[in-house]
């Protein structure tokens, strides 16, 4: 996979935006609902990766107990480099993972965050849980 295709993949998303927060070097693909009522929610990052680097890599979000066993089956997936290593994965993209992997692991990476956000951001960005817990409540204190 290439950094354009790269790019393509993490802007494809509902919400999704690139910011440079870290300086020009570093492309930060961040996800954020809409603004209401003038309140503004603040966007959250789910991938990360210096584009322009000859061996482009890419950190994305992943859950703890998936992260390890990709870390262990694949040596291309690490720790993510300046991130916690529990919920980060950083992921060589030298063409030795399938682009199907890599685009699933954006897409996961996306999910967890926006899982995060709240109902009334999740539905203004489109997205609905796959799993078969998305009619019990998505947030600790939130109904169903």
């Amino acid at each position: 996979m290439d950094a354009a295709a790269l790019r393509e993949i993490c802007l494809s998303f509902p919400g999704a935006f690139e910011d440079f927060p870290f300086g020009p070097e570093t492309s930060v693909f961040k996800v954020r609902a809409a603004v209401s009522g003038g309140a503004r929610h603040e966007a959250k990052m789910f991938a990360a990766s210096a584009l322009d680097a000859r061996d482009l890599s890419v950190s994305l979000k992943c859950e703890p107990a998936l992260a390890e066993q990709l870390r262990a089956a694949h040596p291309e997936i690490t720790g993510a480099w300046h991130m916690n290593k529990t919920h980060w994965n950083g992921v060589r993209l030298d063409g030795a993972l399938p682009d199907a992997m890599v685009r699933d692991m954006v897409e996961d990476s996306y999910d967890l965050v926006v899982a995060t956000l709240s109902r009334k951001q999740q539905e203004q960005l489109g997205w609905a849980r796959l799993s078969a817990s998305a009619s019990g409540p998505t947030r600790p204190g939130e109904r169903a």
